[in-house]
């Protein structure tokens, strides 16, 4: 699955060094990580069968299973190295897992950061626009190769596509969000589950604020950002607005929003599926590649090929 990532360590296992640089004393923060222990999380669409606890756990080489509920199972004191023959045992048997520092809580964290399309939601927004005007093949093949990393350039691949809109009745939009939107499974579960926690939310969306601000208003969420679409006499002219929410913006907008909380980035849990999204999730302390390309899956502390969004509290 993953690469393991940091998983946000809490400062009081950190030593403080000091090192020269330029004349004057710098200070830094090594975690002992070799003095962390994990558990690992594992997932299941269907009820989990007991037949998988006797191989995973000597996969992993832990020391006690606890089934947390029917779909998800904890492997305690479990060694992260053996995360190669895990990912193995787990696509073999379509699970998800997770390894995650042991005594960490949702609490720990004080923001979620999530993208849009193919995230949040299941669709596409662009792509299901462009639709109403017969060019959503075109529009989805430059989606696709964006999300896949092809397309370096994501202002690029978004005003070539938006451009391919000009002339649409601004209706479409409408039309988008009340036929075709939908949540993605287990999205509103996960995001009573962090406002429970005391975690503040926040939308970050490579696409277009009609769709952001009504999910923001819907769903309760605490923070939203997207691109704005220039529409004229009710038509779309084929022009976003303003900034583009690229890779970097993405990455900036959690560091700001952090910065108005009081958190370090660290404290930031961040989830997406395309390449667009792996700056931020660079920058949090935890990140989860939901139903994510395969880049963006090698990249995240966690990947979720399964389960729901939901499957983020059973991390904890």
């Amino acid at each position: 699955m993953a690469r393991s990532r940091r998983s946000g360590p809490t400062p009081d296992r950190a030593r403080v060094r000091r090192r020269p640089h330029a004349g004057r004393a710098r200070v830094s923060f090594a975690f002992n990580h070799s003095a962390m222990t994990h558990n690992l999380v594992i997932q299941s669409l269907a009820p989990l069968s007991d037949a998988h606890h006797k191989p995973l756990l000597a996969l992993s080489r832990g020391t006690r299973i606890v089934q947390t509920d029917e779909h998800a199972l904890r492997i305690e004191n479990a060694n992260p190295a053996q995360r190669l023959d895990i990912d193995a045992y787990c696509g073999t048997h379509a699970l998800d897992f997770g390894f995650v520092e042991a005594g960490r809580t949702l609490g720990d964290f004080g923001l979620a950061v999530m993208d849009m399309d193919s995230t949040l939601i299941t669709i596409e927004c662009i792509d299901e626009i462009a639709d109403f005007c017969g060019l959503k093949t075109q529009v989805a093949e430059i989606t696709d190769a964006a999300m896949r990393g092809e397309i370096r350039d994501f202002n690029e691949s978004l005003t070539r596509r938006v451009a391919l809109l000009a002339g649409l009745d601004a209706h479409a939009l409408e039309r988008v969000y009340e036929e075709r939107l939908q949540l993605s499974p287990g999205a509103e579960k996960m995001l009573a589950g962090v406002k429970a926690a005391g975690l503040k939310t926040l939308l970050v969306s490579g696409g277009f604020t009609f769709f952001t601000e009504r999910l923001k208003a819907r769903l309760g969420i605490d923070f939203a950002h997207a691109n704005t679409l220039e529409i004229v006499d009710g038509k779309l002219t084929g022009k976003v607005l303003g900034e583009i929410v690229n890779a970097d913006v993405k990455a900036r907008l959690l560091r700001e929003t952090c910065a108005s909380l009081g958190i370090e980035p660290t404290r930031a849990i961040a989830m997406g599926d395309g390449s667009n999204d792996m700056k931020m999730m660079a920058e949090a302390g935890l990140s989860v590649a939901f139903h994510a390309k395969p880049v963006v899956r090698g990249a995240a502390t966690v990947a979720f090929d399964h389960v729901g969004l939901d499957g983020l509290l059973r991390l904890f």
